[in-house]
C-alpha cells in the first residue's frame, strides 16, 4: 500500500500572519518561513489526523472485495479508480465492478467486486479540511503560526524543551482517533 499527497500549499496569508506573530518586516525570512509553516502544517496534518488543505492524493491498495478504508480524511472526491497487473500495467475496470463511498465522518471507502486481471487498485481521490489557509479553523491556525515561531526562534538551539503546550492544547479538539 502506498500514498502519494501533493505539497502543502503555503499561502501568502500565513506567511504575513508569521511574519506579524514574529514581528518581522522584511522580506529576507520568507523562504524560511514558508518552509517552517509547511513543515508545521504537515506536524499538525499527523496530529489530527487529517488533511487540513484540499488537494489530491493518489493511493494504491491491494485487490480486495471487502471495503477498505482509504489512508488519508476527509475526503472531499473520489476521482477515479484503476486496476493495476502484476507488471504495473494499467488494467480498465468496468463501472459496476467496484464500489466507492464517503461516509459521514468524512472516510473514503473502496472496495473492487469484479478485478479482472488486476492484482491492486490506483484510487485517485481529494481530501482536504478546507480549500485554503482562511478556511481552516482559528485554532488550527493559530496553532501552526505559534509552531512556526516556535521552529524559527529555536532552530539550531541546544536547549529548546520541544514545541509549547498551548499548540496541541489548541489542536487537540480537531484531533481524529480510531480503534482498531
Amino acid at each position: 500500500m502506498s500514498v502519494t499527497v501533493d505539497a502543502v500549499p503555503v499561502a501568502a496569508e500565513s506567511i504575513a500572519e508569521a511574519k506579524a506573530y514574529l514581528r518581522i518586516a522584511d522580506a529576507g525570512e520568507d523562504g524560511m518561513i514558508e518552509r517552517l509553516i509547511g513543515v508545521a502544517t504537515v506536524l499538525c496534518e499527523g496530529f489530527t489526523a487529517t488533511l487540513l488543505i484540499g488537494r489530491a492524493v493518489t493511493e494504491t491498495l491491494p485487490r480486495s472485495g471487502d471495503w477498505k478504508r482509504l489512508t488519508l480524511t476527509p475526503v472531499r472526491s473520489i476521482d477515479a479508480i484503476q486496476g493495476m497487473d502484476g507488471a504495473g500495467g494499467t488494467v480498465t475496470l468496468p463501472i459496476d465492478s467496484y464500489g466507492i463511498d464517503i461516509d459521514g465522518n468524512g472516510d473514503g471507502w473502496v472496495r473492487i467486486r469484479q478485478a479482472g486481471g488486476a492484482r491492486r487498485v490506483t484510487v485517485h481521490y481529494s481530501a482536504g479540511t478546507a480549500d485554503g489557509w482562511t478556511g481552516l479553523p482559528e485554532p488550527i491556525r493559530q496553532g501552526i503560526i505559534r509552531l512556526t515561531a516556535h521552529l524559527y526562534t529555536h532552530r539550531d538551539a541546544a536547549d529548546d524543551g520541544g514545541p509549547p503546550a498551548a499548540v496541541a492544547a489548541l489542536w487537540r479538539p480537531w484531533r481524529r482517533m480510531r480503534l482498531r
